[in-house]
């Protein structure tokens, strides 16, 4: 009778075993985390949490020891000393201009672009300059956790396929203008060249969004631009463009259509597209209640309207009247880096300085910019910008720790007056990991130096020879 008891006993014990086994479901990678910030608001950041992902999407957010007798992952990354947070969301760059980095600095805005950067691109602005220079930007990215990036520059296709290779996430934007750029005599070739682009990406990648790239209304006339908004329609494209960026465009604009660039474009239809808005650093409070009503996305550049003296965006007035507003490092060529942590930091500060209010952007809300309302200003919202169940798996780790960072008391203030993009020790998009213990996966280090090194020795020797 005892035999029988324990032959039982064990039988349970063993079926309790494989329940519990059968039980645990199947995932791909956890991602732990002294703390995960989901972003999503109106939550506190979670203690000793992890993100569980299975293919590109995020399956579960809970507690780190729920997660590992729950789900059976093929990888799991530890969390000790880290942040697990939402990639961040870079609304404004042209990637491959991290081939003219520090190529002129400390001027103004259309002194900058007549005299210097549009003859240089003209120069030396090919698919081989754009292949390398955007793969260096992507390289810059991963390292720096920006998961997500809105791109306007020539050769858009070749941008495309090193998003692609690279694992980033992407609005890639095809410019037209109406005078000559690089492969273009001017306005017909550009335009047609981008409806091509479109046509040929919309819809095709998961990680990839096409989207019109008007330059800015004082380089596009008006006719023009209303064909780019006739193009979109047709597509159900995004639009990309510089708009109200400085003092000149505004005088420009209004000297030429009597408007302010805000009412002028949107007069035009383009605020009944999905429009990303880059710059609007000049906006009366009837062009901020334009903007808000229309849903339209803008994107605010700290550090490039500083070093150009362009001025400064008007965030809160904006944030107060509904509009989603995502940050932006522009290109490298005026910034001269795509550290979005430094735009965080920079628009938490520069505002309270700004309005003497220390209230006016707060850590909260600076990092919200470059996470959730940075993806609802660049139209991607229902995939990314939180870390939630059914949402895209674009996360990052951020290591804390150092001694220079002690004490931690609350940690959004840590990542945004503290920490920086030296501290990012993971990458993720969409399921798949780009970097690892600081390690960039998808990207040859080695060959892109090189690379790099080949094509500015050709821009050095221009530059000296003062052409």
């Amino acid at each position: 009778m005892r035999i029988h008891h324990l032959w039982a006993l064990a039988f349970s014990w063993t079926f309790a075993i494989g329940v519990q086994a059968e039980a645990r479901k199947p995932a791909d990678l956890i991602v732990n985390g002294d703390y995960v910030l989901t972003m999503v608001e109106g939550e506190a950041a979670l203690k000793n949490a992890a993100v569980v992902i299975r293919d590109d999407l995020i399956i579960d957010v809970l507690p780190s020891a729920e997660a590992l007798a729950r789900y059976d992952a093929g990888r799991v990354i530890p969390g000790k000393n880290r942040v697990v947070m939402p990639g961040l969301i870079n609304g404004h760059t042209h990637t491959a201009m991290t081939l003219f980095r520090g190529m002129v600095d400390d001027l103004d805005l259309m002194s900058w672009l007549n005299d210097y950067v549009f003859p240089m691109e003209r120069r030396f602005v090919t698919p081989e300059f754009v292949r390398i220079g955007s793969e260096l930007a992507c390289w810059e990215m991963i390292r720096g956790g920006t998961t997500t990036f809105v791109d306007m520059y020539f050769y858009p296709d070749e941008i495309a396929h090193v998003v692609d290779r690279c694992g980033l996430r992407a609005v890639v934007g095809a410019p037209h203008i109406d005078y000559p750029s690089p492969g273009f005599e001017g306005w017909e070739d550009s335009f047609a060249a981008a409806r091509q682009f479109v046509d040929q990406w919309q819809g095709r990648h998961d990680r990839i969004r096409p989207a019109f790239a008007p330059h800015a209304p004082y380089t596009v006339s008006a006719e023009h631009l209303a064909a780019t908004v006739d193009a979109a329609a047709d597509t159900d494209a995004l639009i990309s463009m510089h708009l109200s960026e400085g003092p000149a465009e505004v005088a420009q604009i209004q000297s030429t259509y009597g408007k302010t660039p805000v009412n002028h474009v949107a007069e035009l239809g383009l605020f009944d597209q999905k429009l990303i808005a880059a710059h609007m650093v000049v906006l009366t409070e009837e062009d901020i209640q334009q903007v808000a009503s229309a849903g339209v996305g803008t994107v605010h550049n700290p550090t490039s309207n500083l070093k150009v003296a362009s001025g400064v965006s008007p965030v809160p007035d904006l944030l107060a009247a509904g509009v989603a507003v995502a940050l932006g490092t522009d290109g490298a060529a005026s910034n001269n880096d795509l550290d979005l942590w430094e735009e965080v930091r920079l628009a938490a500060l520069l505002h309270k300085g700004e309005t003497g209010d220390p209230t006016a952007i707060p850590a909260q809300t600076a990092l919200a910019l470059a996470t959730r309302i940075g993806a609802r200003a660049i139209h991607w919202d229902d995939e990314i910008g939180t870390l939630a169940p059914g949402m895209q798996a674009d996360l990052i780790q951020i290591e804390y720790g150092d001694t220079n960072q002690l004490p931690l008391y609350d940690i959004v203030s840590h990542l945004v007056y503290v920490l920086d993009s030296e501290d990012v020790t993971t990458t993720v998009v969409a399921g798949q990991i780009l970097m690892q213990d600081k390690q960039i996966l998808t990207i040859n280090e080695a060959a892109l130096r090189k690379s790099v090194e080949d094509m500015a020795s050709r821009i050095r020797a221009a530059l000296s020879k003062g052409s």
